[in-house]
Order: structure tokens, then sequence, then C-alpha cells
């Protein structure tokens, strides 16, 4: 050892890391040394420092590339161990879906083993799934809707799986992107919402009266109570009739339900019974609408 400077293999002792990955980390540019006049590397008393904490973030994981940041100082600590956090979450929530799929045909009997391998390979993972519900809502909102409304609605029709989720919660999310890519669905659908373009005034004082209707009508739907005319049904006729400056009469009762009968067929009655599945709702936000609809078609007969 030469004055104020370690050998390469005095550097090996003194922190324990071997020869050759010190090689390596000065070949990678993480680890600097000077040259001897032999030509041999040589370290300053600080390598011991800078090695010390190569060695404990990658012991963490970090890669490289983000060691090389923490290093060099573009980068602080917390930002990348936080940013390797993350990026595991991201691994570790698709290792979850993946072993709720497994357990999921696992658990299907034999009759039904077959359609549950098909339902699951349709939608592949958590994150195309999402994308595709999502995908689907979004082109429902054709007109001006205020973004944290949007965001609202988006929240409640679809919801995220939890960090672990049961099988029957994947089974039942696989269920609702299939659900929604039924092209006569979509078609259903998007009519409406062009229906509601050309009448309706304003789509962000009709949404928040629906969920001021759906609010009041929980609690009928939890209890039991069969479809029936009342302040629920009231509010919602007359919110849906302001907007459109008509006045609530028997006509326009039965033009609103033919405009929305397809939220009352039998996929959006399933798609909101599994948002229920995968939230552990009682009550659904969907399932009170459709209750709402029901109660409509009741009061004109």
């Amino acid at each position: 050892m030469t004055q104020a400077t370690y050998g390469i293999g005095d550097l090996a002792r003194a922190t324990g890391v071997p020869v050759r990955t010190i090689r390596f980390y000065c070949d990678e540019g993480i680890l600097e040394a000077l040259r001897s006049a032999g030509g041999h590397r040589r370290f300053a008393y600080s390598a011991v420092d800078r090695l010390r904490l190569i060695r404990r973030l990658r012991g963490l994981g970090l890669g490289l590339t983000s060691i090389k940041s923490v290093l060099s100082g573009s980068e602080s600590v917390e930002d990348v161990v936080a940013a390797e956090r993350k990026a595991l979450d991201v691994e570790l929530a698709a290792l979850a879906w993946r072993r709720a799929s497994l357990h999921a045909v696992e658990q299907a009997s034999p009759a039904e083993r077959a359609a549950r391998l098909d339902l699951l390979a349709a939608v592949q993972d958590r994150d195309t799934a999402r994308g595709s519900l999502i995908d689907f809502w979004q082109r429902i909102f054709l007109g001006p809707m205020p973004d944290y409304f949007v965001e609202m609605f988006l929240t409640v029709s679809v919801p995220d799986l939890p960090p672990t989720p049961t099988p029957e919660q994947v089974v039942a999310y696989a269920e609702m992107v299939v659900l929604l890519s039924d092209s006569s669905l979509r078609e259903g659908m998007l009519r409406r919402t062009l229906r509601n373009l050309e009448e309706v005034t304003d789509e962000g004082e009709l949404h928040a009266g629906i969920s001021e209707a759906c609010a009041m009508a929980q609690p009928l739907v939890l209890a039991g109570q069969r479809p029936t005319a009342g302040t629920a049904l009231d509010h919602f006729v007359a919110t849906h009739a302001r907007v459109r400056g008509a006045r609530d009469t028997p006509l326009f009762r039965r033009d609103l339900y033919r405009i929305s009968a397809v939220e009352a067929g039998p996929p959006m009655r399933r798609y909101w019974r599994l948002v229920g599945t995968v939230t552990g709702e009682p009550v659904t936000i969907g399932e009170s609408h459709t209750w709402l609809l029901d109660a409509l078609a009741t009061s004109i007969g």
C-alpha cells in the first residue's frame, strides 16, 4: 500500500467486498480508481465509505443506474428507494393477481374449469383489466363534465382491487371486463349518451342529481324494498326533467325509461353486482340506480 491510498486487495479486506466485484464496479464507473506507476489500481481512503454505501444499496436490490444517481448526487437515497419500492409494489400486485387467478382455477369444479380458464385468459392482468374498464366508462362521458365528477364516477364504477385480491374478486373483475367488451352494450350506452348530448343542458347537474337520488334509494335497496314510487324516484325524474327543460309527465317518464333501458338490462345489473363482490359494498351505486329505473318502470305501468 502506497501513501494515502489502498490497493485493491486492501480495499477488499477493509470492506468485505470481493476483488472481482470491485473491478466490476470500477468498469461500470461507480467506483473511481487511480493508477500506480506500474498500472495497478489504487483507491483513496474515501473509497471505503463509497464502497460500503454501494454494498448497502445493492443489498436493497437497487440497480446500478439508481446507485449511480445517488453517487453523482442527482438523486437522493430516499428518492431511489421510493422509486424501487413503487416498482416492487407493481410487481407484487401482478403476482397477487396471478396467485388469485391460479387459486380460482384450482377451486373451480371440473365442469366450470374450462370456462374459468377462458375468462381469466381473456383478461391477462389487473392493469390491463382496469384500463379496459376505465376506457369503457370514459367513452360514455362524451359531453362536458367536471373533472372531479368523472374521477368520482370512475372510483365507484371501476373499483381498484385490494393489494391481495381473493379468487372471487379476480373472477368478478375479469367478468366485469368481459361484460363491458360486448359491442351491443357499448352501442346501447353510446346511444343513450348521444341522446343526452342533444337534450341535456348541464351534464354535471344531471349526474349530481342522479347521485343524490341513488343515495336516497340506497337504504331502500338495502332493506329489500321493492322498487316503487316515492321521493327517491321523484327526485330522479325531476332531475332528468329539469336538465332537459321538460316537465315530469307520464309521457316524459315513458320516454325517459326508453332512453335508460340499456342501463337496466341484464349485463349492467350483473356488472354492478360484480362491483359489489370486488368492493364488499352491500349496495353499490349502480344497484341503487337500477332500482330507480325499476321503480320508474313500475310508475308507468
